[in-house]
């Protein structure tokens, strides 16, 4: 950590003064400089405006003379604010002299670094630290061009703390850990929590955020992947948004991971396994190659370690046309010379050419340790709106992969089961048709899911309520419709079987 001070970026407050951590934290919200307060202050309009790099609304907000407002511009929107009104709301003194403000001008300060009000999961006012410009709508920031610049809240980092699976766990890692957000997340429901970087600056955010917003501190570890951990170490939780970008080179430190095509992703998943305890947990977004004449499917299915459930979902793909432009603007590259924004855009489409890439997928990986002798693989395409936070859902899908796993048709039969939460039933065929062309079940909750039954499947999700197994509901289904009861009784688990596994119908244990 203390090679941050040598970064040609601006210097960064002390990481061991954490008494003005919590003075500055106090003062911070008794100004209501909270995801609550900013909202109110601002409006909806000019809040979200923010999280598209847009600042002209908010500096139009926040023209008065409130603390809050000038907390606002001094914080998030990078604007020096008269001593004197600073010295009003916050300790001054200890804020120049452990750096988290500076002087500017005669009469003026200025902040060190961005603070980003950010509102935990069980009503917590956290504050997440970036450097300066970087607070704001996350990777487009100003500022964020810079080798080893740490990012703040971007849409990543917010999709990754909504689907991991949130349990109270001995142990928990945040590999790659930036700004400092999964770890907070994580301090929430972990003993100990170990955070790792390959930035020695964002390591020192790290510890900032977490004094700032009066968690415990990480273990702050520097180093690539799972170099900085020992051998000997296992956890309960592992966490990645890694710099999963597929480019030429590693101009980038928060992005470019500076192995070749998706290498980095490859790794970080195959070695994540036998960090595990049993029942363990490893989450992480990632990008991933479309190669010609290969199924990408199987593609992430060899990245699977031994030992270990998997649940990949993909739920993007650009060309390699689309992909190279979002990162490039990412950059800022499409404002700067013409003809280096060119020779670049040429290098990544050399890159893809010669590693014969058609396109890149983005997406989640979850990962659990089972000692089960036939592991659990599910790779599949959803696109489609979810609802976050998904860590639940996640959760419930591993925990009903082990009942379908330790019961045999027979057994199946036996149990007795439940109709999810909000799972309606849709019939589509023609407008004044005597009977539907075919019956939708659909979710309103979690990944939303909408798979088509016959009329024995949509009948019996209909009565699952958990009084009755699943054979009897079958054998009265048969003498309703008219069919043998055993024959109904060997066609049916299989399509029981695909709805418990897609959460349309829960167990009764």
């Amino acid at each position: 950590m203390s090679n941050a001070s040598q970064s040609p970026l601006s210097p960064l407050p002390a990481p061991d003064r954490p008494e003005v951590a919590a003075r500055l934290r106090d003062a911070l919200l008794g100004a209501s400089f909270t995801a609550d307060g900013l909202l109110e202050l601002l409006g909806a309009p000019a809040y979200a405006a923010l999280a598209r790099s847009e600042t002209v609304p908010a500096l139009r907000a926040t023209r008065g003379d409130t603390p809050l407002e000038m907390l606002v511009r001094l914080f998030l929107l990078q604007q020096p604010v008269p001593h004197a009104r600073v010295a009003d709301v916050l300790p001054v003194d200890a804020c120049l002299a452990t750096g988290w403000l500076k002087h500017a001008g005669a009469d003026e300060l200025a902040a060190t670094v961005d603070v980003r009000p950010y509102g935990g999961p069980g009503g917590e006012d956290w504050f997440i630290v970036s450097d300066l410009g970087c607070a704001v709508g996350g990777a487009g920031g100003i500022g964020s061009r810079e080798e080893g610049v740490v990012l703040g809240v971007g849409g990543a980092s917010t999709t990754l703390a909504g689907i991991t699976v949130r349990t109270p766990v001995g142990a928990a890692l945040d590999l790659g850990t930036g700004s400092g957000i999964q770890a907070l997340h994580a301090a929430r429901h972990a003993t100990r929590v170990t955070a790792t970087d390959l930035n020695p600056r964002a390591l020192h955010i790290t510890g900032l955020t977490l004094a700032l917003s009066g968690a415990p501190a990480a273990d702050l570890r520097e180093g690539s992947l799972f170099t900085p951990v020992r051998d000997d170490e296992t956890y309960d939780l592992i966490v990645s948004n890694p710099p999963f970008v597929i480019s030429p080179g590693a101009r980038l430190t928060y992005r470019d991971g500076g192995m070749g095509g998706d290498d980095l992703c490859r790794t970080l998943v195959q070695e994540a396994g036998e960090r595990l305890n049993e029942g363990g947990f490893a989450q992480f977004l990632a990008n991933w190659q479309h190669v010609e004449g290969e199924d990408w499917q199987d593609r992430l299915r060899s990245w699977v370690p031994r030992g270990c459930d998997a649940w990949i979902v993909q739920r993007e793909v650009q060309d390699v046309n689309q992909y190279a432009e979002l990162w490039l603007r990412d950059a800022g590259d499409h404002e700067g010379d013409a003809a280096q924004y060119q020779a670049r855009y040429d290098a990544w489409l050399d890159e893809f050419e010669a590693r014969k890439v058609k396109a890149v997928g983005f997406g989640w990986i979850t990962l659990r340790r089972t000692g089960a002798a036939v592991p659990s693989l599910t790779v599949e395409e959803w696109p489609h709106p979810v609802e976050q936070p998904l860590g639940d859902t996640i959760r419930a899908h591993f925990d009903r992969i082990d009942h379908l796993r330790g019961h045999d048709d027979a057994a199946l039969l036996e149990g007795h089961f439940r109709l999810a939460a909000e799972v309606v039933q849709e019939q589509v065929g023609l407008p004044g048709a005597e009977d539907p062309e075919h019956v939708v079940l659909r979710q309103n909750r979690g990944m939303r899911r909408a798979t088509r039954v016959d009329t024995v499947g949509a009948g019996f999700a209909g009565v699952c309520d958990g009084t009755m197994s699943a054979g009897r509901i079958l054998d009265a289904i048969a003498q309703l419709i008219g069919e043998d009861p055993v024959l109904l009784r060997d066609r049916t688990p299989a399509q029981i079987r695909l709805l418990v596994e897609q959460g349309f119908l829960d167990p009764v244990r």
